[in-house]
């Protein structure tokens, strides 16, 4: 019926149109809107992750068959984690992990009920569950960064194109170097100079400004700040970091030269969740790149950047797009 009701509407608006067309044709943007708007669809994203058993998938996806819900994807993996003993002397179970995209354009029920038999099926096979409802509202982001402006760039560009689900609600900077490539885009650029002796009252500023305007993940695009533990623990699992090497190798400063000088053969990038200890959060996404002893300084950070912005958005869009279930310290991460 919803259906029905939905062609009878485009009918409508489609006759309205070409009525009101001086020329008798049809505008080709406005016939795009209706059409995509009447075969639009309603896709939610489930991650689910918990000991692995018999009948979870079963179970899940009737559940979602039951109630007029169609599986567009369904992807899982089953692992053993680790091999460490818990309290009772027991080695770890099998882990299974699994992301169920589906189609709720038809359902039948209300979707709080759902919620709720998710949540029932969760309690019965002891898994924890994450569900995303498509359509609601756009994730808000807001990019920290300094004086490098390549990630920002990058960020800023893919979003424009549509390849990043998101609002950019805000960039947000120690320095005010970068401001005339928000201005370019027409996002609020925030400055907040830190020094050691107000980072933290700097920190609870930042804080304030991303909850008034409810910005759901923070991407830290080069910005050269370690956040304060209270900061990082705020927002667990809500701040990617972009690391200028394939950690753990070349910490700190000046990572470029100090490879140089050891004469690597690979330089490399890592994504990964900001925790309260510095770079070792949970590995969103990695890649390298080969150079060689004819490659200098320039080249290895020419090369790197290039890992970098490229790395940091992949991470995002995994984010963005639901594909991620962080467990322990690891991030399993489903393919596009």
């Amino acid at each position: 019926m919803a259906t029905i009701f939905g062609a009878q509407r485009f009918i409508i608006q489609l006759r309205h149109i070409t009525k009101a067309s001086s020329s008798g044709l049809l505008c080709r943007r406005q016939f795009a809107g209706l059409a995509n708007e009447a075969n639009a669809t309603k896709e939610a994203r489930l991650l689910l992750a918990g000991p692995d058993a018999s009948g979870i998938v079963a179970s899940f996806s009737h559940l979602l068959f039951s109630r007029g819900c169609g599986i567009v994807d369904c992807t899982s993996e089953s692992s053993e984690m680790d091999a460490k003993v818990d309290k009772r002397g027991q080695h770890s179970r099998r882990m299974f992990f699994q992301r169920i995209l589906f189609d709720y354009s038809n359902v039948s029920v209300e979707r709080e009920i759902i919620e709720d038999e998710i949540n029932d099926l969760c309690v019965r096979f002891g898994m924890e569950s994450q569900l995303s409802w498509g359509g609601d509202k756009r994730r808000r982001i807001a990019i920290f960064v300094s004086k490098y402006d390549h990630c920002l760039w990058e960020l800023l560009l893919r979003q424009r194109a549509g390849e990043l689900d998101c609002e950019i609600a805000m960039a947000i900077s120690n320095h005010e170097k970068l401001r005339h490539v928000a201005d370019t885009f027409d996002i609020p650029y925030h400055v907040f100079p830190i020094t050691k002796d107000n980072k933290l009252e700097q920190e609870e500023k930042q804080i304030s400004l991303i909850e008034q305007h409810n910005v759901d993940l923070l991407v830290l695009a080069r910005y050269m700040q370690i956040l304060s533990p209270s900061f990082c623990s705020r927002f667990q699992n809500q701040i990617i970091n972009i690391h200028h090497s394939f950690l753990p190798a070349f910490r700190g400063g000046s990572p470029y030269h100090k490879a140089h000088e050891r004469g690597v053969k690979l330089v490399g990038a890592t994504a990964h969740y900001a925790t309260t200890e510095l770079d070792e959060g949970p590995i969103i996404e990695q890649d390298i790149m080969r150079v060689s002893h004819r490659d200098d300084v320039k080249d290895l950070v020419r090369k790197g950047r290039t890992l970098e912005k490229t790395c940091l958005t992949n991470a995002v869009k995994a984010h963005l797009d639901d594909r991620i279930i962080t467990h322990r310290s690891k991030c399993i991460v489903f393919a596009e």
